[in-house]
């Protein structure tokens, strides 16, 4: 009972200390695939499996009610500490490899996703990416302006000279 207790009070942490958390359903893989899924989102989620009242008790504690009436058969939460969109992916490219993991569902940020949301939510580019390319506009905006700023000075000095020519 007391270990019950523990475990509870560790996966309400989880839901409450995870900016995104993924639903998954694992029947049928082998301790041998969990584990490679494991270690593929290790750098940005945790993947825990355990008894789905124990997840429900978890959630509800958390606050959380956006996986009411989906835990059953064998459940597992990923969650996310790092890049949601990383591990959505991880999860994905995962679950094409082996069909026996189902996404079911998802919370990014509070908000409460389905399965195809997940999908779409694997189909972003990474932070690192859209950061990139975001800075990549910025600096073209800033080569932009600094061009427009300097056309009507070299503009300017291109006219006095030509003035200087024709008087000489």
């Amino acid at each position: 009972m007391a270990n019950k207790v523990q475990n509870v009070a560790e996966l309400t942490e989880s839901f409450k200390s995870s900016n995104a958390v993924l639903l998954t359903e694992y029947r049928g893989l082998t301790v041998a695939q969990l584990k490679e899924l494991r270690k593929s989102i290790s750098k940005d989620a945790t993947y825990a499996v355990a008894k789905n009242t124990l997840l429900e008790i978890a959630a509800k504690n958390a606050g959380v009610s956006a996986f009411d009436g989906q835990l059953f058969g064998p459940s597992a939460m990923a969650f996310v500490h790092g890049d949601a969109v990383t591990v959505a992916k991880a999860l994905r490219d995962f679950a094409k490899a082996n069909p026996l993991l189902v996404l079911k569902s998802g919370v990014l940020e509070g908000a409460a996703l389905t399965a195809d949301e997940v999908k779409k939510l694997a189909d972003l580019e990474s932070r690192e990416v859209l950061l990139a390319k975001a800075a990549s506009v910025f600096k073209a905006k800033m080569f932009q302006a600094a061009y427009m700023f300097q056309a009507p000075l070299a503009q300017a000095v291109r006219t006095v000279d030509a003035l200087r020519e024709k008087l000489a």
